[in-house]
Parts: structure tokens; sequence; C-alpha cells
């Protein structure tokens, strides 16, 4: 599909009313078809996933990308799909671009879930991000079994990490994918391009909903929480014993605020 100058690569899943679902940085849109696609299927949905610019399938601009531009995808695939108005849930920087498409183009979300979304960076935010690209400028690569640990230590609870059984298994599906979940280059950016959107936020008028994680180092409960105090009506739902990748590590409880949330709005 050709929206907003670059080809976008969607699948679409089951039969129902729509579901859009956008994932975070550095992952395609599959990742959503290991538990969230069929808990919405059997809810009576239809999914579409998709991958995010810079992400293999969809085309990848060179430069580096702006929440704005992969707003403006998002708004062009549901326009070019004759979706809108339609349920949007993201996770991530996924989240991020939902809440302002919900916030620029309500025509186009009728309600969105926002899991482990923020308005801004904090300090330890902004300094994540600039460790991580100064890594990357560095031209060192590390080993694969380094960036598993890495990924797995950043991104899962404790519950996990001391759960044997789980760590060897999430340490061998980050090896084995070539270590961490890590962004497109030119979506490297994109968390920098957001700035504060709190007063922006009020703005909101579509329904929402914010998952955060307890354990979450990411997008933690207090930068979560700041999105749900910051839209309108908007409620918080906190989930336990999980890192960034809650949607992974209990998705059954992640799937049932998500279709308890949709079937009400």
């Amino acid at each position: 599909m050709n929206t907003n100058g670059i080809r976008i690569a969607y699948e679409r899943q089951g039969r129902g009313e729509p579901v859009l679902l956008i994932m975070g940085s550095g992952a395609a849109g599959r990742a959503w078809t290991m538990h969230q696609t069929p808990a919405l299927n059997a809810a009576g949905y239809e999914t579409i996933t998709f991958d995010n610019r810079g992400i293999a399938g969809s085309d990848a601009p060179p430069g580096m990308y702006t929440l704005d531009e992969l707003v403006a995808d998002t708004a062009g695939l549901l326009e070019a799909l004759g979706l809108g108005p339609c349920r949007v849930v993201g996770t991530s920087m996924g989240a991020m671009i939902a809440q302002e498409l919900a916030l620029g183009r309500p025509d186009l979300v009728r309600s969105a879930v926002l899991i482990s979304t923020r308005a801004r960076s904090d300090a330890l935010r902004r300094a994540q991000s600039a460790a991580d690209r100064a890594l990357r400028e560095s031209g060192l690569t590390l080993p694969a079994s380094y960036e598993a640990l890495r990924t797995v230590l950043e991104m899962m609870s404790p519950a996990t990490l001391n759960d044997e059984a789980a760590v060897r298994t999430w340490l061998e599906i980050f090896e084995l994918s070539g270590g961490s979940a890590k962004a497109a280059a030119g979506q490297d950016g994109v968390s920098e391009s957001l700035g504060d959107r709190r007063d922006a936020l009020q703005g909101v008028t579509v329904p929402c909903r914010v998952i955060s994680f307890s354990d979450d180092l990411i997008c933690p409960p207090h930068l979560a929480g700041e999105v749900a105090d910051a839209i309108p009506g908007c409620d918080l739902v906190e989930i336990s014993q999980c890192g960034h990748l809650g949607y992974l590590e209990r998705p059954d409880a992640v799937n049932a605020a998500i279709v308890e949330f949709l079937d009400k709005y």
C-alpha cells in the first residue's frame, strides 16, 4: 500500500469491526500476532497490523524520522483502507503515534489503547537514548549474546528474570533475532522529536485507556500516568510483574484490558 509517499506493508486478519495495531520502534507488526491478534480475532474484531517506515517490508527512506511523519503514515494507511474512525492500539513508540493521531485526526480514531506510553522523556530516558545513540554512532558491534542479555535485562520484569526456564527462552529468542530489538536507523530520533506533549494531550477528545507495566524501564508507570492524567476521561490500568514487553510477558492480562476497553468504546 502506498501512502504518504512511501510503501507500507500491512496485514489484515479476522472478521468484525477493525482494530489497527501500531508497533513500537525496531519491531515488525508481526510481533502482535504472537498473542494480541488471536485474542482480538477471537473477541470478534478484525485486526490490521503493519510495519512502520524503516522496518523491512515497508520503505525505509533515508534520514531521521520524526513522530509527525509516522503519525502521517498511519493516518494515510487508515484513509487508504477506508477504516476511519477506527479503534487503535499502540505500544511504546506506537502508543505515542496513537495518542498524536487521536489528538490531530479524531475523525480517524474511534478509541485508543495506549500501552507503555509517555508524553515526554525524563532525565534517565534521555540518558538512555543518548547512550544508545553514541554506541550506534561509534560503529562498535557488540556480540549477539551480549545484546540479548542487555535486552532481557532492560525489557523484562524481575518475575521473568528470576524464572530460569523463562529467561533462558527469552535469551535464546533475542540472540537468534540478532540481540536487542534495535530501532531501524531512521527511527532513532523519534522519541527525541516528541518534546513535552502533556499540555497538548489535554485536547484529545476520543476515549482512551493507558496500560502501564509495573517494572517498565523504558516507559515507567509514572510517565505513563502523566499521559492518563493529561487526556480528559482517560483511565489507567497498571499490570504487575511486567517490563516494557508486558504484552509478551503477561499477554492474557494485557489482552483482557484491551478487549474490555474496546468492547466498551
